[in-house]
């Protein structure tokens, strides 16, 4: 007989008990954070399609309440000492448990479940012909059998796959995006439903902007797969288009803010370190050539300003009544010189105003969203997150210093040329010189230059940032060119049938077309709603 130490049986039973353990923990992580490669779930009925929405819907909601609480609370620290000592509990609190956390978890927990039952649900309310041809709904190449399918997130540039070496489930799960296979009108129509039903749990204010970012998310899938198709490619795309749309901003902002939203026209204003007033004053001089005297005593007052510089120049611009634009010296009253002072101080004051948003935006994603990796190397993690921040506050204090930039040189080059004698040889007509410098459209000219900022911003958020500015664009470009100015009031169906549309070419394309989507926008509908 042979009898078995007790230490040795202990120390296998705690061996055991530690798997056992170290097993536990990554069920819990996977309730909470979903792996690359989860496998479809296979469900055979509706009463099973409706708990697996429920179970999904709850962790959703509770991954969102998470997420949002932890992003107010870092803004509440940030502002906490301009806060007096005895309401700080309170505005802690309320940024845990604030009304806004609550309609942001139930918000996505609707929509998460909502469409976890339809794209589940109506494949057995309609079932698929059996048929070997290939379905005009499914990818080129596939056909109906399997129950799901697998895509590889890199693809080639070839029209043919390349084989790949076959690797152990793990290793080939990090590589792959598992999703249902599914007919287009299934994911369009379940994405519709629980968009245009979640929507209705934010605020009125934040409706239409979550709208607005869905429909061009749908629509940058669609293009993106529209032009792999065609074999398409535009060098410097994202570039191009945020250029053009930062110009539309631009304009709208100086020479028609009343057709941005007015929390988007603050921000901007805020941005740009520009007195408020100084953009009324423009904004007055532009239209009646005329401005109001408050403003610029306020302007005058502030503590910054070189009174004496600022005080000559807006009395010599209000006694002429043809002048149609704000002097810069009211743009930048704290600095003489716009080539000298202005840029450097610009850039400072714009990257120190953004470093607390573009700190929570780099630093909160890797803690939160990549916990693991986060643990296993936090220096490299810091410091990659610390690089992109300081990418983004470049991005933006470029971006303001090249238009502050353009505006001062375009006041500088009107004054210039409208003194030039007759008999110069640079002398140009008044009405021409007028049109180049001063007339509406240079105002959105020098917004296309401030593209080149999205240089110094990493290649990956440059495509991010113009879907960003993309509806704000086009909403001021339809209110300007219909006269509809504040916007459509459509009210709730507008705003929920404008979510749906947009919800509906995003889970079309995430479910049979996943690359053609951003990173950022697979990676997150990837963790709420997983392959099925």
């Amino acid at each position: 007989m042979y009898f078995t130490p007790r230490r040795a049986m202990a120390s296998f039973e705690n061996l055991v008990a530690l798997a056992n353990h170290q097993e536990r923990l990554k069920e819990a992580r996977k309730m909470v954070w979903r792996v690359r490669g989860e496998p479809v779930v296979e469900l055979p009925d509706l009463e099973a399609c409706l708990k697996h929405a429920s179970l999904g819907g709850f962790r959703s909601a509770t991954l969102a309440f998470n997420i949002r609480a932890a992003f107010n609370l870092i803004l509440a620290f940030i502002r906490i000492r301009r806060v007096p000592k005895n309401q700080r509990l309170a505005i802690l609190g309320r940024a845990i448990f604030g009304s806004d956390t609550w309609r942001f978890a139930a918000m996505l927990g609707t929509f998460t479940s909502v469409y976890k039952f339809l794209i589940n649900a109506l494949p057995l309310l309609f079932p698929p012909a059996k048929s070997k041809d290939n379905s005009p709904f499914l990818e080129d190449g596939e056909c109906d059998g399997p129950e799901h399918t697998t895509l590889e997130v890199s693809l080639t540039n070839g029209g043919h796959r390349r084989r790949s070496a076959r690797l152990s489930l793990s290793a080939h799960a990090q590589q792959v995006i598992v999703r249902k296979k599914t007919r287009r009108w299934h994911a369009a129509l379940a994405g519709a439903v629980a968009g245009g039903l979640a929507v209705l749990f934010e605020k009125r204010g934040r409706r239409i902007t979550i709208g607005q970012q869905m429909f061009v998310r749908g629509l940058q899938g669609s293009f993106n797969a529209f032009t792999t198709r065609r074999n398409i490619s535009i060098p410097h795309g994202d570039i191009i288009l945020f250029s053009l749309v930062s110009a539309q901003v631009l304009y709208a902002s100086f020479v028609r803010p009343d057709s941005l939203p007015a929390g988007y026209r603050a921000w901007i204003i805020r941005a740009s370190q520009v007195p408020p007033e100084a953009i009324q004053i423009n904004h007055e001089m532009i239209h009646t050539h005329t401005f109001n005297t408050e403003n610029l005593d306020k302007i005058l007052t502030s503590p910054v300003c070189h009174i004496a510089r600022a005080f000559a120049i807006l009395l010599t611009y209000s006694q002429v009544p043809t002048n149609r634009h704000c002097p810069c010296a009211a743009l930048h009253p704290g600095q003489t010189s716009c080539l000298k002072e202005m840029p450097i101080q610009r850039f400072l004051d714009v990257a120190w105003f953004m470093l607390p948003v573009y700190g929570a935006l780099h630093f909160l994603p890797p803690i939160l969203f990549r916990t693991t990796a986060f643990m296993r190397n936090p220096t490299r993690m810091l410091l990659k997150a610390l690089m992109g921040t300081a990418k983004s506050c470049t991005f933006l204090g470029v971006y303001v210093v090249i238009y502050q930039a353009s505006i001062c040189a375009r006041s500088n080059f009107h004054e210039f040329f409208s003194t030039l004698p007759v008999t110069s040889w640079m002398h140009l007509p008044q009405w021409l010189v007028d049109f180049l410098f001063v007339s509406r459209a240079s105002y959105w000219i020098p917004g296309v230059a401030t593209g080149l900022s999205m240089f110094a911003e990493e290649k990956k958020r440059r495509a991010e940032l113009a879907m960003y500015v993309l509806p704000k664009a086009l909403e001021s470009l339809w209110n300007i060119t219909t006269g509809k100015v504040g916007g459509i009031r459509a009210g709730k169906p507008g705003e929920a049938l404008l979510t749906a549309l947009g919800m509906a070419m995003v889970m079309s394309t995430y479910q049979n077309d996943p690359q053609h989507l951003s990173g950022l926008v697979r990676r997150i509908l990837y963790q709420f709603i997983g392959p099925n």
